[in-house]
C-alpha cells in the first residue's frame, strides 16, 4: 500500500540559491505566493504540471527535485508533459513488471479504472501516484513522465 512522503525541500533550496523570492517563483508558475509557500513548507502537494515547470526553469530533473536522485544534471528534456506519452510509459513499465492494472492500483492505493485512464492518456498521472509507482518499483520519475527516454 502507498505510504511514501513527498519532500519538496529542494524547491526552496533552488529558489534561495538563485536569489529569488517566493513571489517571483509564484509569478512564474502563475499562482499566488501563499500557495507556493505551502509547497515549500510541505503543506500542499505540487501538481505535477507545476513541478515540471520548476524542473524546466531550474534545468534539473524531477528525480532531483523530489530527492529520488542527488544528481541534478542529467540529460533531461524540457517540455510540457504529454498525457498520451506518460500513459504509454506507465503501461510499458507495468507490463515489464508483469503487473495487472488491478494489482498496480492496489499497490498504490487507487482504482483500476484510474490506472486505465492514465494508461489510455485520458488523464495525466498525479504526482502522488506517479511518485508512489517510482518509489515502490525503483523507476525514474523523469522516465515515467517522459523527460528522459531510458529508465
Amino acid at each position: 500500500m502507498y505510504n511514501y512522503e513527498l519532500d519538496f525541500s529542494r524547491i526552496k533550496d533552488l529558489r534561495v540559491s538563485h536569489n529569488l523570492s517566493q513571489q517571483e517563483i509564484a509569478n512564474y508558475l502563475q499562482i499566488n505566493q501563499s500557495t507556493y509557500s505551502k509547497f515549500e513548507l510541505n503543506k500542499a502537494t505540487i501538481p505535477i504540471e507545476l513541478l515540471n515547470k520548476l524542473a524546466n526553469y531550474y534545468h534539473v530533473s524531477l528525480d532531483y527535485l523530489l530527492k529520488i536522485s542527488d544528481n541534478p544534471n542529467i540529460d533531461i528534456i524540457c517540455f510540457d508533459l504529454d498525457k498520451k506519452q506518460v500513459g504509454e510509459n506507465l503501461k510499458k513499465i507495468r507490463k515489464e513488471l508483469k503487473l495487472y492494472q488491478e494489482t498496480l492500483a492496489l499497490e498504490i492505493g487507487t482504482s483500476h479504472s484510474l490506472i486505465s485512464e492514465y494508461e489510455s492518456g485520458k488523464k495525466l498521472i498525479s504526482l502522488t501516484y506517479g511518485y508512489a509507482i517510482c518509489k515502490k518499483y525503483h523507476i525514474s520519475l523523469d522516465y515515467l513522465y517522459g523527460k528522459v527516454k531510458h529508465p
